[in-house]
């Protein structure tokens, strides 16, 4: 099949850590070099976020990323790009009229916005994948929410009009339905890991003689980080190591990590956190196997791919009990899930966990079973791909029905 995988912000050769490059990216990235692995040829389309960019880049074999111009070249805020959207569909309608795909898989909903606009005069099927709600951020963001006024009826309506929706967790599927959309035309498919990748077996970061707790992922209030130092008051034998946001260099000027410096010395404990700023992605494996603990406390997260990669390290997870975590962290056998902005439920949880190497072996042990049986990015690769030969055999199939009439 010719893919047509479109992430309107998130480009999956965009560096980690910034304010909008975070899992979508590694998902589109890894979907898309999964489906060339089965033979299918890929193309990625993304906006152009910087003058200098090539127009289009190999990533890997059967894997292409086309920049699309639409608004101006230099990064924008995801929620800030809304008026750029028809720019970015009519660019994707000219490419499609003469490299016309079989099927699109939109990534996010203003993606989703787009490929509809591009696709559907063409009679092209385009598959949904959201990453995040509206419904659910405006619920736990409030009036911090950014997100344009139009996002949850826009999302609405794609849900009914595109050919098929794949969601990442079983918490997606029930919003879905909540805002009206069949569920007969949604699958549920998690994000997947890189099982070469992460593994127990390889380097290891330096580290103390404290018990290592990590918690990984952008320096945004949601991720739940102060959760964590707030809990490590309570935890003197451990040290808490976070890593994303800016390059280190660069933390002086971001203010989440001004912020929780701050909240580090007010609990007396800012010499057992470090910030380690933008890790690159081939140290993460190594930086993981460090860890006796991966912390993922985040008060909203769609799905979360942190728990996966240390699970396939053979990290036990404790996770808030929120989104995608819920379905892939078991309580009690692959991890530990705690309430959400609980710091002293999550302090709780972690003693015995620290106290208890051979639980924690068995936890590991448990969460690499688990990652390896169920979300490999090969197997998540071929359930997707299925999706999409069954919209173009039902294409087929419509097209020989209206020949033969």
């Amino acid at each position: 099949m010719r893919i047509a995988l479109v992430s309107e912000h998130a480009n999956p050769m965009a560096a980690l850590g910034g304010a909008d490059a975070g899992g979508q990216n590694v998902h589109v990235a890894c979907l898309a070099t999964g489906m060339a692995a089965l033979g299918h040829e890929v193309t990625v389309y993304t906006r152009r976020d910087a003058a200098d960019t090539a127009a289009r880049t190999q990533m890997g074999r059967r894997v292409v990323v086309e920049q699309i111009d639409a608004g101006p070249p230099r990064p924008v805020p995801k929620d800030d790009l809304l008026p750029h959207m028809p720019a970015f569909a009519r660019e994707l309608a000219a490419r499609w009229k003469t490299q016309r795909p079989d099927v699109v898989h939109a990534h996010f909903w203003m993606s989703g916005l787009a490929s509809l606009e591009a696709a559907e005069p063409l009679g092209i099927p385009v598959v949904q994948t959201y990453h995040a709600l509206g419904v659910v951020k405006q619920r736990y963001q409030g009036s911090a929410d950014t997100s344009p006024p139009s996002r949850i009826e826009t999302e609405r309506e794609i849900g009914k009009t595109c050919a098929r929706i794949v969601a990442t967790c079983s918490d997606e599927l029930f919003e879905l339905v909540r805002l009206g959309v069949d569920r007969r035309h949604i699958s549920v498919i998690p994000c997947g890991v890189d099982l070469e990748r992460f593994t127990p077996q390889g380097p290891v970061a330096p580290r103390g003689r404290r018990h290592r707790l990590l918690a990984i992922g952008r320096l945004v209030p949601r991720k739940g980080f102060d959760m964590a130092i707030r809990a490590l008051a309570q935890l003197p034998e451990a040290e808490l190591v976070i890593a994303g946001g800016p390059p280190a260099e660069q933390l002086c000027d971001e203010p989440e990590a001004h912020r929780l410096r701050q909240i580090a010395a007010e609990c007396d404990v800012a010499d057992r956190v470090k910030l380690l700023g933008a890790v690159p992605r081939g140290d993460m494996p190594a930086l993981l196997r460090s860890a006796e603990l991966v912390l993922c406390t985040p008060w909203y997260e769609p799905f979360g791919i942190v728990p996966l990669e240390a699970m396939a390290s053979g990290i036990p997870v404790v996770a808030s009990a929120v989104g995608g975590l819920t379905d892939t962290v078991l309580d009690g056998v692959t991890g530990v899930l705690v309430p959400p902005r609980a710091p002293d439920a999550l302090a709780d949880a972690l003693k015995p966990l620290i106290k208890d190497r051979e639980l924690r072996r068995q936890l590991g042990l448990n969460g690499l079973l688990r990652a390896r049986s169920r979300y490999g990015w090969p197997r998540i690769a071929r359930r997707t791909a299925e999706v999409y030969s069954r919209l173009v055999a039902e294409g087929t199939g419509r097209i020989e029905e209206a020949v033969n009439r």
